[in-house]
């Protein structure tokens, strides 16, 4: 009898150590994601099948709001305190503290097959750095959306539908006679955002680097173009100061478009699955192309990226995970489902199969995707640029100013490129 007894506490004993061994084994990673529309579901779905083959991981997706990822999350890099991976924006701005996964991949091939060499680089500390730090999950384009229902309402034609390559003057013209017509007080409006700006100045001929690849703004005569065309929108009423003025942090001003507050909103790609689902069948809206100017016809490109962090207790799950977003399978139903523009060469080139009944949605994802040819070659260059981030803050912070009277034109743009030179000068001291 002794012995019986013996035997199973000793069974009990091995299953209890192993059971322990499995859940030490066991791996939870903390994803922390900003959402435009449905993406961080998406990717959480996806993840949650991820883990069906993999039982011993398992990703939780934090969903934050934007201002986490753009103003807190350094500030936890830092800390000693990352997350084990993000969906970020400023590539280039935490070289350094990015998980490289080259070593920990069974096929580095999925990244530097299929991304712009641009974008790989961006993550990356200098150029002796050749690691694999995130991957771009999605393009991104800014470009204008117009109410086509109210175009219809005041009989006015859309500018782009019969003219082909309709100017900011052109249409200016047509949103004023629309807003008149229908009662709206806004014509225009615009993110804050140094970004969503850039597009519309280049258009007007902006030329925001020197021969060096150095931001070289202050005296350039297109960037001032734009800022006074916007400045007085703002002025007469014909665009919402509240959505520049009083802040230097980025405000979307989506809602006024939601709302049918104003006829044009300046904005980007990313809105897409927003406005299926906010504006539903409530009004036509479409997609226009970037207008016409000295500069051409461009947007800006730019995007967001999933990345991992050297912090982590994880790194071989984490790049298992990342490898897993990168198969084309995988990453073409992330973006059909998500509604974005891939960045990923074989996804684009097997084609996206975008999950939407609505024709809006579909007809704006081949407007933008029209546009990319357009691309100034700035345009690509500006978001992964290791000082994009200085140029979005500063330039928010400067316009803020000029729009609201505090600084005239000349002040501005001379405060926005010592601002610029003074981020270049802390970059190369290692600052």
């Amino acid at each position: 009898m002794k012995r019986v007894t013996i035997l199973f506490l000793l069974m009990a004993l091995v299953l209890s150590l192993g059971a322990t061994a499995l859940a030490q084994d066991a791996v939870e990673l903390q994803f922390m994601c900003y959402q435009d529309g449905s993406e961080c579901s998406v990717l959480e779905d996806l993840l949650n099948r991820f883990s069906e083959d993999n039982p011993d991981i398992t990703v939780a997706v934090n969903v934050v709001p934007y201002t986490t990822v753009r103003d807190q999350l350094r500030v936890q890099v830092e800390a000693g305190q990352a997350p084990d991976m993000a969906r970020i924006t400023d590539f280039a701005g935490m070289a350094g503290f990015y998980l490289d996964v080259r070593p920990l991949m069974e096929d580095p091939s999925l990244f530097e097959d299929n991304f712009n060499p641009a974008i790989v680089g961006a993550f990356r500390s200098g150029p002796d750095d050749n690691g694999l730090y995130g991957f771009a999950d999605q393009l991104s384009v800014t470009g204008p959306y117009v109410n086509a229902t109210l175009f219809e309402q005041a009989g006015v034609d859309m500018p782009s539908d019969v003219m082909d390559e309709p100017t900011w003057d052109d249409w200016l013209s047509a949103l004023d006679e629309v807003a008149s017509a229908t009662g709206l007080q806004y014509s225009m409006a615009i993110d804050n955002k140094g970004h969503r700006f850039a597009g519309p100045a280049m258009s007007l001929g902006a030329d925001f680097f020197d021969e060096d690849g150095n931001f070289d703004l202050e005296d350039d005569e297109g960037y001032r173009a734009f800022a006074m065309i916007l400045k007085d929108l703002i002025d007469a009423g014909k665009s919402p100061a509240e959505t520049w003025l009083g802040t230097s942090q980025y405000t979307g001003a989506q809602d006024y478009f939601i709302n049918v507050e104003t006829v044009m909103y300046f904005s980007g790609s990313w809105q897409i699955g927003r406005f299926s689902a906010d504006i539903g069948d409530a009004f036509d809206w479409v997609v226009a192309p970037n207008p016409y100017g000295p500069g051409g016809s461009t947007g800006v490109a730019g995007g967001a990226a999933i990345v991992g962090y050297a912090q982590t207790e994880h790194p071989e799950a984490v790049a298992k995970v990342m490898e897993y977003l990168l198969q084309p399978e995988v990453y073409g139903e992330y973006v059909a489902r998500a509604l974005f523009i891939p960045a990923h060469q074989a996804v684009i080139e097997a084609g996206v199969d975008f999950q939407t009944d609505s024709p809006a949605v579909a007809a704006a994802l081949t407007g933008f995707a029209n546009e990319v040819p357009k691309f100034h070659p700035q345009a690509v260059a500006l978001n992964p640029h290791p000082l994009a981030f200085a140029y979005y803050d500063a330039s928010n912070t400067r316009l803020a100013q000029y729009f609201a009277g505090e600084l005239t034109l000349d002040e501005a743009m001379s405060r926005l490129q010592e601002q610029l030179d003074e981020a270049a000068a802390n970059m190369a001291a290692g600052g």
